[in-house]
């Protein structure tokens, strides 16, 4: 599923226009990105957590040549499923 199309789903369930749907889920992953932004976990009780994930840097090896080369320390995001949505899925 795309992003139109969960704003569609959100449409109907919701009974709003598709436009006002897709406006509500672009603020929602706004703010979702702008909290993980300032480092702050997101917490959605049933559905799951996002939460920065800090990897050190690291050696790591060209698959093509064999090369060993130094892969650099990033920031990234982790998402930790919430028993609802285990549940669901099983």
């Amino acid at each position: 599923m795309r992003k139109p199309d969960l704003a569609a789903q959100i449409a109907d369930k919701a009974d709003i226009s598709v436009s006002k749907a897709n406006d509500v889920l672009s603020a929602i992953l706004d703010e979702i990105t702008n909290s993980l932004s300032r480092k702050e976990s997101v917490s959605l009780i049933g559905f799951g957590t996002f939460e920065n994930r800090h990897r050190n840097a690291r050696a790591g090896k060209n698959p093509q040549t064999g090369e060993t080369i130094q892969i650099a320390a990033s920031n990234s995001v982790g998402f930790k499923p919430g028993k609802a949505l285990k549940e669901a899925l099983n």
